[in-house]
C-alpha cells in the first residue's frame, strides 16, 4: 500500500538572489528568453504538429541532398535481416538490440518500449531499451561488452533477459495535491554465459531518445560550449555544470550526444554495429566477436558501406525541428516566466548558437546550412548532478553515475503526438511532466522545489510552456 509523504519545502527565501542580480542572470545572453521563440532551429524550424513532427527534412533539403535524406531515411526505418547476401537490408545480428534505427526511434521519437509493456525485453525480437552493465569497479565482463544484447537472430542464444519492477511512493505537495514517483528495480534472467552476481553488477537501463535538432546539436559552437561551462556556476542555488570531454577519432572535444553527453557525432557506426549487429568500416567485428555466440557463424565481412551510413547521418542532420506553439497564449507566456522563475533556464539554456563552420559527415560531405544559427533547444549541453535518486552508477567518460547532460526540451511537447506516450527521463520512469520535475534532485533540487512552491495555476502553466516546446 502507497504511503504518503509530505513534501517539505524548504526556504527559497535564502536562496534568491537580489532583484537585480536575478533580472542580469535572466537576461543575459544565455539565459534570454528568446524574441524569435518560434524559429526552434533557425532556418531548420518546420512548422508541423502531426505524427510526422520528428521526421520532417528541413526546407533547405532540396534537390540531390533530398534523394539522399529519403534514402537515409529507408535505411534508418527499414527493418534489416540476417541474410548475408542483401547489401543494403542485411546483415543484422547475431546480437542486436533493434531490427532498425526506427523500431526503437519510431517517426525519429522515442518508440514506447516493452520495458512498460512487457516488464522488460520482449520476446519477438523487440525492447527498444538498451542495457548498460559494468563492474562494480567500472571494468567489463569476459563474456559480455558494455552493452547486454537482448535480442538475436534464429538459432543464436541472447546475452540475457532484463525484469524490471517498480516501487510506487505517492507524494503531496505543500497545497495538498498529490503525485507518485516510480523507482525501478532492475534484474538479469537468462544469462547466456555465467551468472552474474547482483552484488557485482551495475545495471542501466536507457529507452531511446528523441531525435530532434540532431544536427544542430552536433554542429554547436565549441566556444560557446566552453563558455558557459565557465559562467554555470551558481553557488546560491547549487548549480555548477560540466563539459563532458571524450576522444573520438583520436581528436580531443566536448561531448554533446547522448543522455551523459559522451558523443560528439551522431554515432550511425556504433549504432550500426552494436544496435543492429550491422559490421562496418570503424567496426568490422561482430559484436559477439570471441563469444559462443559465434561458433558456426559465418563472417560475411563489411555489411554496410560508409556511403550508405552517411546518408542515415545526412537524414538525421537534415532534420527538420517543430517550431514552439502558443507562443502568443497567456497561460503559456506565464507558463514561461515561471520557468525563469523556477530557474530551469539556468541548466535549460533557451538560446545557443552553432559554429560559424560547415559541420563534415562521416564520409565527406559538408553542411553549410547548419552554420552559424541561431537555435533554442532548451538546454546547455553540460553534465549536472542530479541527486542519488538519479545515480545509475554508471560512468561515462567524465560523468558520474548521477551526472546528466540537460535533456535538450525542444520538442518534447510533441512526443506524445508523435510516439504515444509521455515518458521522460533516461529509463522512462517519470510518466509525465510532473513526475519528471520532482525526479530533479542534487543541482536540480531548487527548481523542483520552487516548482512545488508554486500554486497549482503556476505549476500547470509551467507545464503548458513545456508541451509549448
Amino acid at each position: 500500500m502507497n504511503r504518503i509523504v509530505f513534501l517539505t519545502v524548504f526556504c527559497c527565501a535564502a536562496l534568491l538572489l537580489s532583484c537585480d542580480k536575478e533580472r542580469e542572470i535572466i537576461l543575459n545572453q544565455y539565459g534570454k528568453p528568446a524574441e524569435d521563440a518560434e524559429l526552434s532551429a533557425g532556418t531548420a524550424t518546420i512548422f508541423s504538429v502531426g505524427k510526422s513532427s520528428y521526421d520532417t527534412p528541413a526546407k533547405w533539403v532540396t534537390g540531390d541532398l533530398l534523394t539522399r535524406f529519403y534514402s537515409g531515411d529507408r535505411l534508418y526505418d527499414n527493418p534489416r535481416t540476417s541474410a548475408a547476401d542483401d547489401p543494403r537490408q542485411g546483415g543484422k545480428g547475431p546480437l542486436y538490440a533493434g531490427s532498425s534505427c526506427g523500431s526503437c526511434h519510431n517517426n525519429a521519437g522515442r518508440t514506447y518500449p516493452t520495458l512498460f509493456s512487457n516488464g522488460g525485453s520482449g520476446n519477438s525480437g523487440f525492447s527498444s531499451i538498451l542495457i548498460y552493465i559494468t563492474k562494480k569497479n567500472g571494468g567489463f565482463f569476459r563474456n559480455y561488452g558494455r552493452v547486454l544484447h537482448d535480442q538475436s537472430i534464429f538459432g543464436v542464444e541472447a546475452e540475457g533477459k532484463l525484469k524490471v519492477s517498480y516501487t510506487y511512493e505517492t507524494f503531496a505537495l505543500p497545497d495538498g495535491e498529490q503525485y507518485e514517483l516510480a523507482t525501478p528495480r532492475y534484474e538479469i534472467e537468462e544469462w547466456y554465459a555465467d551468472r552474474i552476481a547482483p552484488e557485482d553488477l551495475i545495471i542501466d537501463v536507457r529507452i531511446p531518445l528523441r531525435h530532434v535538432g540532431m544536427g544542430q546539436i552536433m554542429a554547436l559552437d565549441p566556444d560557446e560550449l566552453q563558455t558557459l561551462e565557465r559562467q554555470s556556476n551558481y553557488p546560491e542555488y547549487g548549480i555548477s555544470g560540466k563539459l563532458n570531454r571524450i576522444q573520438d577519432r583520436y581528436v580531443d572535444m566536448p561531448g554533446v550526444g547522448g543522455n551523459k553527453a559522451n558523443h560528439s557525432d551522431l554515432t550511425v557506426e556504433l549504432g550500426f554495429s552494436s544496435d543492429l549487429g550491422v559490421t562496418n568500416d570503424r567496426y568490422p567485428l561482430e559484436v559477439a566477436e570471441g563469444q559462443s555466440q559465434m561458433a558456426g557463424y559465418s563472417h560475411y565481412g563489411i555489411q554496410i558501406s560508409t556511403h550508405d551510413m552517411e546518408d542515415v547521418d545526412l537524414y538525421l542532420s537534415t532534420l527538420g525541428v517543430p517550431a514552439r506553439r502558443n507562443v502568443n497564449d497567456p497561460v503559456v507566456q506565464r507558463g514561461e516566466e515561471n520557468f525563469y522563475r523556477a530557474k530551469c533556464h539556468l541548466c535549460h539554456t533557451s538560446t545557443l548558437h552553432t559554429r560559424p563552420t560547415a559541420p563534415v559527415l562521416i564520409n565527406g560531405t559538408r553542411l553549410p546550412w547548419l552554420s552559424s544559427q541561431t537555435i533554442h533547444p532548451y538546454s546547455d549541453f553540460l553534465l549536472h548532478d542530479m541527486g542519488t535518486g538519479l545515480d545509475s552508477e554508471y560512468k561515462a567518460g567524465l560523468a558520474m553515475g548521477s551526472e546528466w547532460r540537460s535533456t535538450p526540451l525542444w520538442g518534447i511537447g510533441l512526443q506524445q503526438t508523435v510516439n504515444g506516450h509521455t515518458r521522460f527521463l533516461h529509463d522512462g520512469r517519470a510518466r509525465n511532466f510532473l513526475e519528471a520535475i520532482m525526479w530533479h534532485g542534487g543541482e536540480g533540487a531548487v527548481s523542483r522545489s520552487l516548482f512545488a512552491g508554486m500554486s497549482k495555476e503556476d505549476r500547470d502553466a509551467l507545464v503548458m510552456f513545456l508541451r509549448s516546446l
